[in-house]
């Protein structure tokens, strides 16, 4: 069996400090199917209600695909696939989220230069179309499936390169007929987070911009209006994805960012919502197209996953409140990773890593416990 091990050092001390992690590819047979698709974004969700984290992989970009479901049958082993619909499409996002209130999981597609589309849940993993939501064509690049208007129904947010962003409002019964617009008709926005920035109660949208475009915070108002906006990172990175977490364990969410070409940043926050101090923790100048946290080695800080293009994927253990990271390359693959998803895959309680990968094979690795180690 193929193990990636990693022993974390004090930098300056040849002697065992803390965690072991230890991830496993099942000598490469940890793959969601055979297929070379043009992958942009994987989902992770219980799709036909047995328990187990099943996979929707979205596939495409810019030339029409299938997208795809795979069935978790067995810890973690997808043993069955189908396609998500007939139709293929230019799909960069398949997400996850009960979109009609039924109790199951429907999936919301956002595709490039494409109607966007609804797939309801008929509550056994199979899935018919309802309508569109957003611009009919569009450059849709991300969705985030949240309840934005806190009413109780899970909205979409629409993440445009090089037009406005939008805002889909759910009526509750899993249509869309309100667009909110946010942001300025030019964005080159790749990817958002969603969070109480300012701790009023209200949802606020953090931005990865792309082409050099100044990143920010829309402060939301409490009427869904995000005229106040705070700028973060250097006004001119190509940042394609941002995450937020809070690394030092002081009660304050605090912004990561993949850019490319670039070193990748954190900006650690503060009282005065300034996210002015920052660390690098990758100073690679990769070309990261993604970035996501988990608490790896269960030490009780959270650790970040990056995702390369042309580069191995690599894991930032946190050993220090987010000032120092030792780090593990997940393999020697130079695939172009455009997500990394965490999840529980075979049910053991540890987080497990899902990668992404455009004409190339989407992996999985397992979490292992490490013998003598929680």
């Amino acid at each position: 069996m193929k193990l990636i091990y990693l022993v974390v050092l004090i930098l300056s001390s040849p002697v065992l400090f803390g965690q072991q992690v230890q991830f496993t590819n099942g000598n490469g047979r940890l793959i969601l199917g055979t297929g070379m698709e043009r992958t942009a974004s994987i989902s992770l969700g219980d799709v036909d209600g047995d328990g187990m984290l099943d996979a929707v992989v979205a596939n495409g970009r810019h030339w029409p695909e299938q997208n795809r479901i795979f069935l978790n049958f067995a810890e973690g082993i997808f043993a069955v696939s189908y396609p998500l619909s007939l139709k293929s499409e230019t799909s960069y996002a398949t997400e996850l989220g009960d979109l009609d209130g039924d109790g199951d999981l429907d999936v919301a597609v956002g595709n490039d230069k494409a109607p966007n589309t609804i797939m309801i849940n008929d509550g056994s993993g199979s899935f018919i179309e309802r309508g569109n939501f957003g611009k009919m064509v569009s450059n849709t690049r991300n969705l985030k499936l949240v309840d934005v208007d806190q009413d109780g129904d899970i909205d979409i947010l629409v993440m445009n390169r090089g037009a406005e962003n939008e805002i889909c409002m759910n009526d509750g019964t899993g249509s869309f007929p309100e667009t909110i617009g946010f942001g300025s008709n030019d964005d080159s926005t790749i990817d958002v987070e969603v969070y109480d920035i300012n701790k009023d109660g209200h949802l606020d949208l953090v931005l990865a911009n792309r082409d050099g475009q100044q990143n920010y915070i829309y402060l939301n108002d409490g009427n869904l209006k995000f005229n106040e906006r705070i700028p973060f990172g250097t006004g001119n990175d190509e940042t394609r994805s941002v995450e937020i977490s809070d690394l030092n364990n002081d009660g304050i969410p605090d912004l990561i960012t993949a850019n490319i070409g670039e070193p990748n940043y954190i900006y650690f926050g503060d009282k005065e919502l300034k996210f002015e101090k920052e660390n690098i923790y990758d100073n690679s100048s990769k070309r990261t197209y993604t970035v996501t946290t988990s608490d790896l080695d269960l030490d009780g800080f959270t650790d970040i996953i990056v995702g390369n293009v042309g580069s191995p994927n690599v894991v930032f253990l946190n050993q220090n409140k987010g000032k120092k990271w030792n780090q593990i390359e997940l393999d020697q693959s130079n695939a172009s990773t455009y997500d990394m998803i965490i999840g529980d895959l075979n049910g053991d309680g540890r987080p497990d890593i899902v990668e992404a990968n455009s004409e190339d094979v989407n992996r999985y690795y397992f979490n292992l416990k490490v013998k003598g180690k929680r």
